[in-house]
C-alpha cells in the first residue's frame, strides 16, 4: 500500500493507505477527525469541505494520495486550541446561521477561505462562493449574514429571517 505524509491542522501524520481512499475517509476513519461530514458521497452539498494548501476542497472528491505532502486544515484545525471559536464560527453562532449543524463545518470553512481570499466580501460574492454548499435547514440569508459580520462588515441593515 502507498504510504502518504501531510500536515494535518499542524500536526504532521503518515500512514499507509489504498490508492482508492478519499481524503475524506483519511481523515474521519484514519485520523478520527470526525467534524468533516459525509453528506451526499457525490460532490453535491459541500459538508466535507477542508483546506488543502489553504484553498477550499471537497475531501470526498479527492484521494488522500493526492494529498500527499500537502498541508491540510479541517474543522477541528480552524476551532482555537482553547476550545472556544473563530469569528466564523462565532457569527455563525451569533446570527443562527445553523439549525441542525450537519453543513455547517463545510460552510465554515467555505467562508474561511473566502475572508482569507477577499475579506469584505459583497452579500452576493459570499452567496457564489456557498454555491458548492447545500444547508436544508436555516436557508442561506442567516448563513450570509453571519460571514458578513465574521468580515467585520454591518449586518443591521439586512432584514431578520
Amino acid at each position: 500500500m502507498p504510504q502518504v505524509t501531510m500536515t494535518v491542522n499542524g500536526r504532521q501524520v503518515m500512514r499507509e493507505v489504498e490508492g482508492r481512499t478519499l481524503l475524506v475517509q483519511f481523515l474521519r476513519e484514519g485520523l478520527g477527525l470526525t467534524g468533516t461530514h459525509v453528506g451526499c458521497d457525490t460532490s453535491q452539498c459541500g459538508a466535507c469541505v477542508v483546506h488543502v494548501d489553504g484553498k477550499a476542497v471537497k475531501s470526498c472528491t479527492m484521494l488522500a494520495a493526492e494529498a500527499d505532502g500537502a498541508e491540510v486544515t479541517t474543522i477541528e484545525g480552524v476551532t482555537p486550541a482553547d476550545g472556544g471559536m473563530n469569528p466564523v464560527q462565532k457569527a455563525f453562532q451569533d446570527h443562527h446561521g445553523l439549525q441542525c449543524g450537519f453543513c455547517t463545518p463545510g460552510m465554515v470553512m467555505t467562508a474561511t477561505a473566502l475572508l482569507a481570499e477577499n475579506p469584505r466580501p459583497s452579500p452576493q460574492e459570499i452567496r457564489d462562493a456557498l454555491e458548492g454548499n447545500i444547508c436544508r435547514c436555516t436557508g442561506y440569508h442567516n448563513i450570509v449574514k453571519a460571514i458578513l459580520a465574521a468580515s467585520g462588515q454591518d449586518v443591521s441593515a439586512l432584514a431578520a429571517e
